[in-house]
């Protein structure tokens, strides 16, 4: 998501709008403003409703009523991340916030539950929400008196249009509500793991038969929904696989130990690190003082200086004096999130507390992206990335 700023809060949860939302909601204001003859028509045929349809289509007035209506239907949204919301918190969940964006809401987690319970009753709640509001726009559509015609096409549309929602949520296509439903279903006899790589499966399947519906029908919404769906499952099944294989393994076991490390001095040039990172493949170096540790110099710290000046450059002069930086102890899963929070693609491994440039700080080692994916490839094909000692140490 692009840009979001916070309009308020809901029982201690804060209510954020994503640009996106601006652009969508004055978008459905107008095809629902467009359709509101057609709608209230079948309406009235279906469910008896008598409106006036000459009371909504005069000059602006079916665009006015098509924002009522549109602001109604993500009012629906914020109320069904709510259910999610206030039920994860129950289970001990706190919540980031609720955002609303281009394709809807979502209500941000710390955490995800690994117990299937607690997902499956997670994931139910907001379809169920969703359902109650249609159910209660529909008595209010019975309630109001016929002369309303405004009001009692905006609940017979919500009504219809919640329902819908509901329904829409369920289906099997992972990260979805029923995508997460079906793997709370599946974690309770296999593995966490396993059980969110079959759900992704089932939920890419069905992002593809959306992407195909939506180009045939075209329809550029449900082409965008499948294009996050398919993303989103690929990426969840990614980073559950991730942590099932990095449970309780540490940067220590992964990291690239400091006896094997390619290291540059401060007063190297630039044209020389450029030439090293060429030949020998890496495009982060640890920048060392005397022996001490004083920064890092990487590829795109290089690209900074033209090609023509960078004989005249030295290291010093590029380096990251205060790199990012992580403990020997630290769990691999903490290593990969800080990187991706910091947007680098490594991380200095320093001697625990010793605070940048102390005295008696040390470089152990660096864990980089690459060691990452190959510490993964590892575990995946022989079941453990742990060291031999450590091992028998246990």
């Amino acid at each position: 998501m692009w840009k979001s700023f916070r309009i308020g809060s809901l029982f201690g949860i804060p209510i954020k709008l994503d640009v996106t939302f601006l652009l969508i909601l004055p978008v459905f204001a107008v095809l629902i403003g467009r359709q509101i003859e057609d709608a209230a028509g079948i309406f009235n045929e279906v469910l008896g409703a008598e409106i006036q349809i000459a009371a909504l289509t005069g000059g602006l007035t079916p665009y006015l009523w098509g924002l009522v209506a549109a602001v109604g239907l993500f009012a629906g949204v914020v109320l069904h991340e709510l259910g999610h919301s206030l039920t994860a918190q129950r289970f001990g969940y706190p919540i980031d916030s609720i955002t609303l964006w281009l394709l809807g809401g979502v209500a941000s987690l710390t955490d995800m539950p690994e117990n299937w319970r607690q997902e499956f009753a997670i994931a139910i709640a907001g379809p169920t929400v969703s359902m109650l509001l249609g159910i209660g726009s529909f008595a209010l559509f019975q309630l109001l008196p016929f002369g309303w015609a405004g009001l009692r096409f905006t609940f017979a549309y919500l009504a219809i249009l919640n329902v819908v929602l509901a329904v829409f949520n369920l289906l099997p296509a992972f990260p979805m509500d029923g995508g997460r439903v079906l793997r709370a279903l599946l974690a309770r006899n296999q593995p966490y793991a396993k059980a969110t790589r079959q759900a992704a499966t089932v939920g890419k399947f069905f992002a593809v038969l959306m992407g195909l519906f939506g180009l045939f029908a075209w329809n550029p919404l449900l082409i965008a929904v499948a294009l996050f769906v398919y993303i989103a499952a690929s990426g969840e099944s990614q980073q559950v696989t991730m942590k099932a294989a990095f449970q309780d393994v540490t940067v220590a076991d992964i990291m690239t130990p400091a006896d094997r490390l390619q290291t540059v001095g401060i007063d190297t040039s630039v044209e020389e690190l450029v030439q090293r990172m060429f030949q020998e493949r890496h495009t982060a170096y640890p920048v060392l003082d005397g022996g001490r540790l004083v920064g890092i110099a990487t590829l795109s710290d290089a690209r900074n200086v033209k090609p023509v000046e960078r004989e005249a450059y030295t290291v010093e002069e590029i380096m990251r004096n205060e790199p990012p930086t992580v403990e020997p102890a630290a769990d691999v899963m903490g290593a990969i999130e800080q990187m991706r929070g910091e947007n680098v693609g490594q991380l200095l491994v320093v001697t625990p507390d010793a605070g940048w440039n102390a005295d008696g700080s040390e470089l152990i080692g660096i864990i980089s992206r690459s060691d990452v994916m190959t510490a993964l490839d590892v575990v995946q094909q022989s079941g453990s990335v742990t060291p031999m000692d450590k091992r028998l140490a246990d």
